[in-house]
């Protein structure tokens, strides 16, 4: 359904949609956002959507590999993917993403898009574990991807793994593993899980594992239509028995580390973004409340007072 209504909206109409998003997101304190693609599934809706979304977001992710269209053949469009699509939105984004789970892409299939988009220069990460146990996590850290999303349903193998790819990470300096790489972030969408009904994700064993967590609300019309970050940090805290600091700084700095912005040298020199340091980008979300305990203590109270966004007051 989402797909068929991509496809038949104007290029007007999509990017008047997607700046709305964006607004209601930065006026709830949301100040630097991630998109995908995904919802075209075909060469030139792809494209589209990515260029839209290159003009409203400030990261985009090609998500070709989302799922097989309806009636096409599964190995063919995978060629697609990896492919005449992969050029075609490649000048517009910055990350890659496959959806590796039963229904959508099978490991083999996901590792020829992974290898693709590596070798197309493409950032990283995996919707993986979220349906069930599965290759996900094991691909996304084999292949060094910057996040796996979702991770409701992990094995004591998965979780060892994510951890080990944070070894020797020390996160006051920014360096680890003896590399300087990061590790996988595991990138936890409760208000996703919520709506659907699955299992929350296990960041309480995730975090005393060492493993580094992002929250995201993974906003998008069929399985999580909110951009409530405020919400997803009180699920976290209420329903994942994370401590709010876990849970705040899961939302901010974990997110930055998901998107390599968590420093000040990355690929593009842009400032980081995550947390509030000399030299970073001025992205503040101040709450109406003694402190950000409140964002657990009252759900569903609106506590926004203002927000700066690179420096620039946005509400």
């Amino acid at each position: 359904m989402t797909t068929g209504a991509t496809r038949s909206t104007s290029d007007f109409e999509l990017t008047r949609l997607s700046m709305g998003r964006v607004a209601e997101a930065v006026s709830q304190g949301t100040t630097y956002l991630e998109t995908k693609t995904g919802y075209g599934l075909d060469i030139e809706n792809e494209a589209r959507s990515a260029r839209i979304a290159s003009t409203v977001a400030d990261e985009v992710t090609y998500l070709g590999a989302h799922l097989v269209p309806a009636g096409a053949d599964a190995e063919e469009y995978t060629d697609l993917v990896c492919g005449p699509m992969l050029a075609a939105v490649r000048p517009f984004v910055r990350w890659a993403d496959v959806f590796c789970e039963r229904g959508a892409f099978t490991e083999d299939q996901s590792r020829r898009v992974l290898q693709a988009c590596r070798d197309a220069g493409l950032g990283l990460r995996v919707h993986g574990n979220q349906l069930g146990e599965g290759p996900g996590v094991r691909l996304a850290v084999e292949f060094g991807a910057a996040s796996v999303d979702h991770v409701n349903y992990l094995s004591a193998a998965d979780v060892d793994a994510l951890a080990a790819s944070w070894s020797g990470w020390d996160a006051g300096t920014g360096t680890g593993r003896g590399t300087g790489n990061r590790g996988t972030v595991a990138t936890c969408l409760p208000a996703c899980d919520l709506s659907t009904r699955q299992p929350l994700a296990p960041g309480r064993e995730l975090l005393d594992a060492g493993v580094q967590l992002a929250l995201a609300s993974n906003c998008n019309p069929g399985t999580s239509y909110t951009s409530s970050m405020a919400f997803c940090v009180t699920t976290a805290v209420l329903q994942m028995r994370l401590s709010v600091h876990e849970a705040v700084r899961a939302a901010t700095y974990g997110g930055a580390l998901a998107l390599g912005r968590e420093s000040g040298n990355d690929v593009d020199g842009e400032r980081a973004v995550g947390s509030i340091a000399v030299g970073h980008r001025a992205d503040l979300h101040l709450l109406n409340a003694p402190s950000a305990t409140h964002l657990a203590y009252r759900p569903g109270i609106p506590l926004t007072h203002a927000v700066w966004r690179a420096g620039v007051r946005a509400r």
